[in-house]
């Protein structure tokens, strides 16, 4: 699938010493590092080595770049690529870091059919053009919600789903087989969110889920890594496919 020299390369770089201060941060920014065994830990380890070798870091409005922030949303985004072969997000190239929230560009139809632009604030979003935009404030924040909630977890779900070209939902499965089971619990899932959103119930997943199926799949991915338990039992048919999806119990492991 990949290039036998890249290969090569990739595997170099994973046998590379990993820093103990870069530990710490896993620990700090990706709790479910802390509840490997030893051999899961030295595989995130050496995807987080390949992740940072490979990805170009950039601090924006005002933001100094450090090793905290690098390996942070590097522990992040490789947390979702364990117990498989990966290409390490192959479309993205650039992570680009805010202080916090930043104020984006974007069109909205007003009732009168009227395309207006405007500037709202943001905490993140995944480009297909190669980029991802995170607000370090909310990748903290990240860490320490009680609720569904991880922005870097969030945006680099949309980066696999957004590997066959569309961002609807629906990432590149490991096997054919598993698409229609998917498509089934996924869509009801999705479906009883809108309902719940509508009607204004609380719910463990986040409202924003309900926006479009590529939303609910980033919620419900941020909702698996973050509070696995309460999904686990809330939403079982969902954390199954998620599961399957991840090759990870993060439920069992946290308990």
């Amino acid at each position: 699938m990949f290039s036998k020299r890249r290969s090569r390369r990739r595997a170099r770089i994973r046998t590379r010493p990993f820093p103990e201060a870069w530990r710490a941060i896993l620990l700090r920014y990706v709790p479910l590092y802390g509840h490997f065994a030893a051999e899961d830990r030295r595989e995130l380890e050496g995807h987080v080595l390949v992740f940072l070798d490979e990805k170009s870091f950039e601090g924006a409005g005002g933001l100094e770049m450090t090793d905290e922030i690098r390996v942070a949303v590097a522990g992040c985004a490789c947390i979702l690529l364990m117990h498989r072969e990966t290409n390490y997000y192959p479309g993205l190239y650039s992570i680009i870091v805010y202080p916090g929230p930043y104020r984006a560009r974007s069109r909205h139809r007003d009732p009168a059919g009227l395309v207006q632009e405007v500037h709202e604030p943001r905490a993140g979003e995944s480009s297909s053009a190669g980029a991802i935009v995170l607000s370090w404030r909310d990748v903290q924040r990240g860490t320490r919600d009680e609720g569904c909630h991880n922005v870097a977890v969030h945006e680099f779900a949309h980066q696999l789903d957004g590997q066959d070209g569309q961002v609807e939902g629906t990432p590149i499965l490991p096997d054919p087989s598993m698409y229609g089971e998917w498509a089934r619990v996924l869509g009801s899932e999705y479906e009883k969110l809108r309902e719940n959103s509508v009607l204004g119930r609380p719910t463990l997943l986040r409202a924003y889920g309900a926006k479009n199926p590529g939303e609910f799949f980033a919620v419900a991915s941020e909702c698996f890594f973050t509070r696995p338990g309460p999904m686990k039992q809330e939403h079982p048919e969902l954390y199954a496919e998620l599961s399957s999806y991840y090759r990870l119990d993060p439920a069992i492991l946290m308990q």
